[in-house]
């Protein structure tokens, strides 16, 4: 097998610029407060990480070719690391911490999710909240395997995972894994400890067969045409009753579950999707009640995006995340 080290960068400074605070004032901008973990891959141990969240890029999008979408998703962590780093920073008793990425050397993308996994699996168990920036959605599979490898050892009953999407990304992997397969994979592995719910999926961007495989698995999801905000206290609800039983949630954004009005650089646009108002309250509703140990924003597409607007909206997702 290829050296690990190909399959890690450490995080650039170059990407993190902005406007630059007052002397009196100093540190008021995420490029002035972000910490860098430059160790590379050496000493990355839980217990010689000190942050309160962590930040970690998946420069990857073998996924998405592999699945036949249109490829650009590997430079969506440069592009959204180059947003974070202009917006005010409205975190300042939270460390905040940038691992770097990790990337996919002579198309490995299943050695490429696996170091994202340990890697993950360090960042959670040092006590922080792991953000996975995007990439492809096969992110997914190595960030659910991260957070299993760091909570194997607790007497935990599930694990609740909420897809913001406009697909069930639930394909059977035929010869091999794909973006549209992450969450067949983690059912298929780890089916007794997840419940798997999605918002926003959309007639137009799933097959029979993909309903099929969502019921088999006894998936829960809620349909573009119901995600409203004069429907908002019956998602809520769902929510709620679908994950009661669930120690820990993990949250994935996949941008193109919005419309490509609102977000258009991305591996798979549409026409249809959430609007901003209803993402917001929902994502808020489960920063503030649920105990949320991984959150990913996935598939941006800088090739396709104008005036970098699902770029800022990938950072201000981020952002959110962070503060609240």
């Amino acid at each position: 097998m290829n050296n690990i080290n190909q399959y890690y960068r450490s995080p650039d400074k170059s990407l993190w610029k902005g406007p630059l605070s007052n002397i009196d004032s100093p540190n008021q901008y995420w490029h002035e407060c972000i910490q860098l973990h430059l160790d590379g891959l050496k000493n990355f141990n839980s217990k010689n990480l000190n942050s309160d969240i962590g930040l970690l890029g998946y420069a990857s999008d073998e996924g998405v070719r592999r699945n036949n979408g249109r490829q650009g998703a590997i430079n969506g962590p440069k592009a959204v690391r180059e947003q974070l780093g202009k917006l005010p920073v409205r975190f300042s008793e939270k460390k905040v911490t940038d691992y770097g990425d990790v990337l996919c050397s002579e198309n490995n993308m299943e050695v490429t999710q696996n170091v994202f996994s340990d890697i993950v699996k360090e960042i959670i168990e040092s006590g922080q909240l792991s953000i996975g920036i995007g990439g492809g959605h096969d992110l997914a599979y190595g960030h659910f395997c991260g957070i299993q490898k760091a909570l194997h050892k607790e007497n935990i009953s599930k694990i609740g995972i909420l897809n913001f999407d406009a697909h069930f990304d639930l394909r059977t992997p035929l010869k091999n894994a794909n973006s549209g397969t992450p969450f067949y994979q983690i059912l298929d592995e780890f089916g007794s400890l997840v419940k798997y719910l999605v918002l926003g999926i959309q007639k137009s961007s799933n097959s029979d067969m993909l309903y099929k495989n969502a019921s088999d698995f006894g998936v829960n999801y809620i349909p573009i045409e119901e995600c409203t905000l004069t429907n908002i206290m019956t998602v809520f609800k769902i929510i709620d009753d679908y994950f009661k039983d669930c120690d820990y949630l993990y949250v994935s954004v996949d941008l193109d579950g919005f419309a490509s009005s609102i977000a258009p650089g991305v591996s798979a646009p549409g026409p249809f999707g959430f609007s901003i108002d209803f993402f917001m309250l929902v994502f808020e509703y489960l920063l503030k009640t649920k105990n949320i140990i991984a959150i990913d924003v996935v598939e941006l597409n800088p090739n396709y995006d104008i005036d970098s607007t699902t770029a800022k909206l990938a950072a201000q997702i981020i952002d959110i995340a962070v503060t609240k």
